[in-house]
């Protein structure tokens, strides 16, 4: 079997964990390349000294075209409950589309044609910055098949629903800057820049207090869906130990400390 580490890149850059897809020549997911995805997003969720991940892709022309069709033609990945072949992935397809209890935050920088189960990737991810010439699409239909890692669960609840279903049933491809009208792009930027803006943010986010940045996630998740009225009582007596931990936080009296001394605060996510 050729040696598949070079096709997922991983490096620790502070407490941002930056990692890149490298499987020439579309980054086509397969379970291998899924089994690595994950666990780099399992080395995020459990080091403590990491505070955000940061995925991206090599190259200008493509993020990912998401499943290996071809691993799927060859009979290696079976189609029908493809899901129950990796009950040990806790993260799903891509490692990371099933991750319900990761709470640090995943930037994705999109480097290019963002199609399938690449963008399926995409929208698990938290903030969403895309280069100038990126293109969304879900070219499933015309294959007899549906983009059931998260599309049809997820691109409903980001876009109107026509635009989804024109998406879902027409494949039609979405410009970023369409993308972003939606609110589905948080940014777009020239190809030069989507690195050294996300970085930005990752900095940003990792310089953050990180109970408080986790706070976010872990309440969002539980709330999803709720009303109002329920959402604050899922926060005032549901179960949420991050945020329970983050109110009684050292990281909570030195951001009010460092605000009345005017200077910024050092967090020790304690």
């Amino acid at each position: 079997m050729p040696e598949r580490s070079e096709e997922l890149k991983i490096e620790r850059r502070g407490a941002v964990l930056e990692i890149t897809l490298n499987r020439p020549k579309v980054n086509a997911i397969d379970f291998e390349l899924s089994r690595m995805l994950n666990e780099a997003i399992v080395i995020l969720r459990d080091d403590p000294e990491l505070r955000v991940g940061l995925l991206t892709a090599a190259g200008e022309r493509v993020f990912s075209a998401g499943w290996d069709l071809k691993a799927v033609d060859s009979g290696e990945q079976e189609l029908d409950n493809w899901w129950e072949a990796d009950v040990d992935l806790p993260g799903g397809f891509a490692g990371l589309t099933e991750m319900w209890d990761l709470n640090k935050p995943v930037i994705v920088a999109l480097n290019g044609l963002t199609i399938g189960g690449g963008f399926e990737l995409a929208m698990a991810c938290d903030l969403i910055i895309a280069a100038d010439h990126v293109e969304f699409a879900l070219p499933e239909m015309p294959l007899g098949i549906v983009p059931d890692a998260g599309a049809i669960q997820r691109l409903p609840r980001r876009l109107p629903y026509n635009i989804a279903m024109e998406m879902l049933l027409l494949g039609r491809r979405m410009p970023a800057e369409e993308a972003a009208r939606h609110g589905l792009v948080n940014l777009v930027v020239p190809a030069a820049d989507l690195m050294i803006r996300a970085r930005d943010w990752a900095d940003q986010i990792a310089d953050s207090a990180p109970l408080a940045v986790q706070t976010v996630k872990e309440v969002l998740r539980s709330i999803e869906g709720d009303t109002i009225e329920h959402a604050f009582q899922t926060m005032r007596t549901g179960d949420l130990p991050i945020y329970r931990k983050m109110l009684r936080s050292e990281d909570a009296k030195e951001g009010v400390r460092a605000f009345v001394e005017k200077r910024k605060p050092v967090f020790r996510g304690e």
